[in-house]
């Protein structure tokens, strides 16, 4: 079973793959965790619909683009979460960071870092993120929840690996997110 103790021993251990910044946007997200009587769970956001963004819709993690006064991928990840979530993430505990993504079909690198937070957060939506909800990581772990869908994402439709969520009316998680759950996933066993 995944505990949050296996968890913070395996991330301490994680050495991430760093890309060197590239062309295109910088962006950091946060993978923000409790624990619960049923195990740990990971947060996660539905995208507004924004018109000119390609994510509008999608499943993802709290955070955004760099600003020029960020300083940091971190600062990004910590001041995206408080904007969009209202989940402050300064003081809380950082379990490490996962491998930088590169968007395979936008000019995007994203970091990830995972937190912990305690108890249940209470969460302040902005106008960018429609909704907020937790999903059990031992959920998100069962092979029967893998699939290879057709997405429709910036007018074309591609093929591409999924999660199923258990919550059904929820839209399948894909693209950079999938590539960090599976990441975060792998470390943890």
């Amino acid at each position: 079973m995944m505990n949050l103790e296996n968890i913070t021993r395996r991330m301490a251990g994680h050495r991430p793959i760093l890309l060197p910044t590239g062309p295109g946007t910088q962006a950091a997200v946060a993978l923000i965790l409790r624990g619960t009587e049923k195990g740990p769970e990971g947060l996660f956001i539905l995208r507004a619909h924004r018109d000119g963004d390609p994510w509008s819709g999608n499943v993802g993690l709290p955070g955004g683009r760099v600003e020029p006064a960020d300083g940091s991928l971190r600062v990004t990840a910590v001041r995206e979460s408080r904007e969009e979530v209202g989940v402050e993430l300064s003081g809380k505990v950082e379990l490490g960071r996962l491998s930088d993504i590169a968007g395979a079909h936008r000019p995007v690198q994203v970091a990830c870092f995972v937190y912990l937070v305690c108890g249940d957060p209470p969460l302040l939506l902005s106008d960018e993120v429609t909704e907020a909800f937790w999903v059990p990581l031992e959920e998100l772990a069962l092979p029967e929840r893998r699939i290879t869908a057709q997405i429709r994402f910036c007018q074309e439709t591609i093929t591409s690996p999924a999660i199923i969520l258990p919550q059904p009316e929820k839209p399948l998680l894909w693209g950079i997110t999938y590539r960090l759950i599976s990441e975060f996933l792998e470390i943890v066993g």
